[in-house]
């Protein structure tokens, strides 16, 4: 099983299992993807697939908020939503910079070209529609898992636009990762980190809402972070 089928394995398990459950667990390589042109050989074979791969992940992310939003009426879903928008955009306009075969041919909520990321959504939506506070979790958990694929799709690159991309996104990310934890913490749950290492996640959650380039944002559970 690849990195990256391997973490969504493991998103779907914690998904199923409820609040509070951490395991540990790797995180992998998604649906293979091929260039559709010779100018897009000048990227390697991780980083087309990176970019593919976070494409949808960045739906994803859009499409559960949305979702959720409307089970919930919580503002934080909507507020995220559309910055979820921006961030897949801003990988779709990668894409066409190294013509790269776009994987979203419709953007539809909940359509995906990834079996892996469909059938996660399915998971996630399931789990999300049980209680405001499962949906809270939700969105906590696809923050988490966004901001270790971005830490390992960036170690896969030195081009500095993708750089940056994948930088003011994982900045969104942190961002989005406190107005999720501020909203559980505010119903007088402790978070418990659900991928990530507890260190790390408590690190994110108790540094001051970050500013600049996408990932600015308010640190009052909002989730306004671009």
């Amino acid at each position: 099983m690849t990195f990256r089928k391997t973490l969504i394995a493991g998103m779907v398990a914690i998904a199923c299992t409820g609040l509070l459950t951490t395991p540990t667990f790797a995180k992998g390589n998604g649906q293979q993807a091929q260039a559709t042109t010779a100018q897009a050989q000048v990227l390697s074979t991780a980083e087309t697939q990176s970019l593919r791969f976070m494409r949808e992940e960045e739906k994803l992310a859009r499409d559960a908020y949305i979702a959720l939003y409307r089970q919930w009426q919580l503002p934080v879903f909507n507020n995220i939503s559309q910055s979820e928008q921006q961030h897949t955009d801003k990988v779709k306009a990668l894409l066409q910079t190294y013509r790269i075969a776009d994987p979203v041919t419709n953007d539809a909520v909940g359509v995906f070209q990834n079996t892996d990321l469909a059938a996660l959504y399915a998971t996630l939506m399931a789990r999300g529609q049980t209680s405001a506070l499962d949906a809270l979790y939700v969105g906590a958990l696809i923050e988490e898992v966004d901001i270790v694929d971005l830490q390992k799709s960036m170690r896969e690159t030195t081009r500095p636009d993708i750089l940056n991309t994948y930088d003011n996104l994982m900045r969104a990310s942190r961002n989005h990762l406190r107005a999720f934890v501020g909203q559980i913490q505010s119903k007088g749950v402790a978070y418990v980190a659900q991928t990530m290492p507890q260190a790390e996640v408590d690190a994110i959650v108790n540094s001051p809402n970050e500013r600049g380039g996408q990932g600015g944002g308010r640190g009052n559970g909002q989730g306004r972070g671009r």
